[in-house]
């Protein structure tokens, strides 16, 4: 969705740069946390921060009030408020706002609201509690994407909703023109695969949805990542897509397993409890979270603690991941 390229310090090698492509989404779209003040209310002085630095970080566009942006916890009022301030805080990356709900007319209602507040598209989760069958989820989908004129990512995380979307019904989507990704978060590479394979023809990109899978998804086919790490290590994040989407398997690898101990360790714990705890630790947010998910337990807080500073203190490719992957 955006002409930018990965050029960050850690991608400066020439070899490592990818040039833009007509694909729809493609590179690092951090999934946002939404800091709170003491008050339980949305801070949004360092929500607009925060976007701006993950734009200066090099990420290819912001994905606010989704699963890590604590959405089933906020009024719809709030939720619209977070899309304003994250779209008034970047300049040339798009805003990716989550709309999703198992009810079809709160999700239109939130996508019209959300393309009002000027979201550049939509994340949808898929409908849970209520599992569907396929005719539901296609009129589900089809509802939305009828009447909201912006790209939109179907979103298929089993083990939030109690079902994986069936890659039939994934695949007819695809064929919608306002239906243009899919966030994979199933953890199942042969269900992925499947999908990016029957939806090569298509304007259609499959992102992944779990960190530790991004490498393995983009050499599939994959066209990038919605990711809860890139909050925290944007650059890396960059770097390792960046270079995965060139062809330099080396240098992904050995940004995959840098990153790996990290991505472990904010899901250690039901996201995005981790991830708001590393955001506190590097002065971006405090580390409240909404009931009923509660604070990172204290003996988590400092093996977090440790494993940020080994980030901190050494350059890209020289953390020495054999001293803080055993972090359990």
């Amino acid at each position: 969705m955006t002409n930018t390229t990965t050029t960050t310090p850690y991608t400066a090698q020439e070899e490592t740069d990818r040039d833009a492509t007509a694909e729809p989404f493609e590179g690092v779209y951090p999934a946002m946390t939404t800091p709170f003040t003491d008050d339980d209310e949305v801070d949004h002085d360092q929500l607009a921060d925060n976007a701006r630095y993950m734009e200066r970080a090099g990420v290819d566009g912001v994905v606010p009030v989704g699963s890590t942006g604590e959405s089933a916890t906020m009024t719809h009022d709030e939720h619209v408020a977070v899309i304003e301030t994250v779209r008034d805080a970047v300049d040339d990356i798009p805003v990716i706002a989550g709309t999703g709900s198992n009810n079809t007319a709160e999700a239109l209602s939130l996508s019209e609201r959300a393309a009002d507040a000027g979201a550049d598209g939509l994340l949808l989760i898929s409908p849970y509690y209520n599992k569907p069958e396929a005719a539901g989820f296609l009129e589900h989908y089809r509802t939305i994407a009828d009447a909201v004129d912006l790209p939109q990512i179907v979103y298929n995380v089993p083990s939030r909703t109690g079902q994986s979307i069936p890659v039939d019904v994934t695949v007819e989507l695809a064929e919608h023109p306002n239906i243009q990704g899919y966030k994979a978060a199933s953890g199942d590479l042969n269900l992925i695969s499947e999908v990016i394979e029957r939806t090569r023809d298509e304007a259609f990109s499959v992102l992944s949805g779990d960190d530790g899978l991004t490498l393995p998804v983009a050499s599939i086919g994959g066209t990038g990542t919605i990711s809860v790490v890139a909050n925290v290590e944007p650059e890396r994040s960059c770097a390792m897509v960046g270079a995965a989407l060139s062809g330099d398997y080396d240098r992904a690898r050995a940004l995959h397993h840098e990153l790996s101990p990290l991505v472990r360790e904010l899901f250690a714990e039901t996201n995005p409890i981790p991830v708001k705890e590393a955001m506190h630790i590097r002065g971006r947010g405090g580390p409240r979270v909404r009931s009923p998910l509660s604070r990172l337990s204290e003996e988590r807080r400092g093996r977090l603690r440790d494993l940020l500073a080994e980030y901190e203190t050494s350059e890209p490719g020289a953390v020495d991941v054999s001293a803080v992957g055993g972090a359990e």
